[in-house]
């Protein structure tokens, strides 16, 4: 050690490379395990603030104390211990890069120092990824909250995050009927609501569409065969084994482009889910939920302080290039001017 002490920085890691391969060459295959720690990271804070709240009982802080002593641990308070898995994870990837940078690219071990430096950055980034999930998931029971006549399953019981979200009109059979309603694309499920004349800011639940086992089918300009009408920049949400069927139209072939990216991405991010083994729990649904009904009871007058986090959001689903998706204001109706004051005018008693 103190011959390898007197040598430069890139000769010591060279030398230490020998009985580091073994180590390296293991992060590679472990991957999947480390991502257990993106749920411990996650639920870093939970753990925190019930700790707090046990601390505050003699009888476990009698019990973590005499755990530790019967453990030789050193003298450190559990707090401490729970960042200990926090900190480590974080610090991988930079212990990494700085081995990989004083690698030599024609050394043996190059490729899986690499490899073992890529692992990492995928954990951590996987880490990240969940804790926004998660952060977001808030938001979207907030919104629930907000959303008149709100029928069925929460929200979060399928879904946790917000793809894209738009005008667009919905032709319903048989009738053929044209309905302007506002769309919300989460993962799994498509809701969309009907905009109040007067308040803008108010929202009425009118339905969902279950997004797994259907197609999304892009139409080209032209007759419907079923419906036996033209359409334009439509498409079709089509169920090959239900038959169920939806057909939606976008004002302008951007916006239509921009859903059709838009659901290509909700089946990614199912597809990567069940990949990564992402859920929400009960317990997390449950505060969520009961969190925006605190929020919702609190706000007086209800109808003017409504949060409208969806609508405008930027959507990081989608490309750059594409800008976001504007909500559409329908005109309201022309009002003829009123002949009150002229017509009261006339009446006996005001007459001069």
């Amino acid at each position: 050690m103190k011959q390898r002490s007197s040598l430069p920085p890139s000769a010591q890691v060279q030398g230490c490379l020998g009985e580091m391969s073994i180590l390296t060459s293991s992060y590679t295959p472990q991957q999947a395990n480390f991502q257990i720690y993106s749920e411990y990271c996650n639920n870093h804070p939970n753990a925190c603030v019930e700790l707090s709240r046990l601390t505050k009982l003699s009888k476990y802080v009698y019990f973590f104390e005499a755990c530790r002593l019967l453990q030789k641990m050193i003298d450190i308070s559990l707090d401490g211990f729970l960042l200990t898995p926090v900190q480590k994870i974080c610090k991988y990837p930079l212990q990494l890069a700085e081995l990989l940078k004083y690698t030599h690219p024609q050394h043996r071990d190059f490729k899986d120092v690499e490899a073992a430096l890529y692992a990492m950055k995928n954990v951590a980034q996987l880490i990240n990824e969940r804790k926004r999930r998660l952060e977001n998931i808030d938001k979207i029971a907030q919104w629930q909250s907000s959303i008149e006549n709100w029928e069925g399953e929460d929200l979060l019981l399928r879904s946790s995050e917000l793809i894209y979200s738009g005008e667009l009109t919905r032709v319903t059979q048989p009738q053929a009927r044209s309905q302007q309603r506002m769309f919300f694309l989460f993962d799994h499920q498509l809701i969309y609501c009907k905009k109040d004349l007067l308040r803008r800011d108010v929202l009425y639940y009118k339905g969902r569409v279950d997004m797994d086992g259907l197609e999304v089918v892009d139409l080209e300009d032209g007759k419907d065969r079923d419906l036996h009408m033209s359409v334009k920049n439509a498409f079709r949400l089509y169920g090959s084994t239900t038959g169920e069927s939806h057909l939606l139209c976008a004002r302008k072939i951007e916006q239509k482009q921009r859903w059709l990216k838009a659901f290509a991405r909700e089946r990614e991010q199912v597809r990567l889910d069940q990949e990564t083994g992402f859920s929400i729990t009960e317990v997390q649904r449950k505060q969520a939920m009961l969190n925006a009904s605190k929020q919702q009871a609190a706000r007086k007058p209800k109808a003017f302080s409504r949060p409208y986090y969806l609508t405008r959001q930027k959507h990081p689903a989608l490309t750059a290039s594409l800008p976001q998706q504007q909500v559409l204001v329908l005109a309201e109706p022309k009002r003829k001017p009123s002949t009150f004051w002229h017509s009261i005018s006339r009446l006996a008693p005001f007459r001069k």
